[in-house]
């Protein structure tokens, strides 16, 4: 049983390893190219392509997996099974028809709610209680093939995406693990989704991750943990950018007070508070242009930010 592994962020790596210590054949795995990153745009790898190379695994990262040239390659390999986990592009006919026994999908999100690009970071921007991980067989759509299995995983007041992540991506190699067996046989009874359910989680744009302090407290709170550790929530300051890692959970109390929303109320060691539809929210991480991350602490010991200060 030859495997060709697909993916690229590091919540595709414990799949990956779970399939070689399981003793799978993998005979290569596919990754995005590798991306420019930090302010000197250096070229860095996948977290998937380190794991792989610490594997000996061959390694193949077409820019386009749909172009021609790219599905020759693989086709060299000859596939029994594709195993994708967060690849980060959607499969051509050709390659799906490739193995024998099909493509699979570690997805993060209990389909068909959540198809796409975006789905942990969304389901915490939505303030959603619960989510999962759904095992599928890939199809020509974005997420619309039948579901294999599905795991739910509860989403606590205090996860960031990062630490969601971590968590459905244990539970996405779980569930691959379990499901091998049947997968390698072809021994699967597969669900159809419920297309009339479906809810998309396309990719995070700029504007996503602006805050509007119109919203209310709990909303602006669930899109900065939402934002963490990848790009970050930011608001405006001085008409420059000034991002926002971490904030006080509100306490559901409503504060009264006739300032606009976006007018910050104290600086101070405990955090910046700052005016929102509902009340007020408290800023524990924050970072001006130009500067790195620092705790609340740190910012107001050297902080010009005065209260009555307008973010945004």
């Amino acid at each position: 049983m030859k495997i060709v592994f697909m993916g690229t962020p590091a919540f595709a790596v414990p799949s990956l390893q779970m399939l070689l210590e399981q003793g799978y054949e993998v005979v290569a795995v596919v990754t995005q190219p590798d991306r420019p990153q930090g302010r000197k745009k250096t070229l860095t790898p996948s977290p998937v392509k380190e794991a792989a190379l610490a594997l000996g695994l061959p390694v193949l990262q077409p820019e386009r997996m749909r172009r021609p040239e790219a599905v020759a390659e693989l086709a060299t390999y000859e596939p029994d099974l594709i195993v994708t986990a967060a690849y980060g592009q959607i499969l051509p006919k050709s390659v799906l028809n490739l193995p024998k026994f099909g493509c699979v999908n570690v997805h993060g999100s209990l389909l068909p709610k959540y198809r796409g690009g975006a789905p942990i970071q969304r389901c915490i921007i939505n303030g959603e209680k619960v989510t999962g991980v759904t095992l599928m067989y890939m199809a020509e759509g974005l997420d619309t093939g039948d579901m294999i299995s599905r795991v739910e995983v509860p989403i606590e007041d205090t996860d960031t995406s990062g630490t969601l992540f971590e968590k459905l991506s244990l539970a996405g190699c779980e569930l691959l693990m379990n499901e091998m067996p049947r997968l390698i046989v072809g021994r699967v009874q597969a669900t159809p989704q419920d297309d009339s359910e479906a809810t998309y989680a396309p990719n995070l744009s700029r504007d996503d991750e602006r805050i509007d302090w119109n919203a209310n407290s709990f909303d602006i709170y669930n899109r900065i943990r939402g934002l963490v550790p990848f790009s970050g929530a930011f608001t405006l300051w001085n008409g420059e950018t000034f991002k926002i890692w971490a904030a006080h959970k509100p306490d559901g109390n409503s504060v009264n007070n006739q300032a606009v929303p976006g007018t910050v109320l104290a600086v101070s060691d405990d955090g910046v508070e700052v005016v929102t539809s509902d009340g007020s929210l408290l800023l524990t991480s924050v970072q001006p242009a130009g500067k790195k991350a620092m705790t609340a602490a740190d910012f107001s010991r050297g902080a010009v930010m005065k209260p009555g200060t307008v973010l945004g």
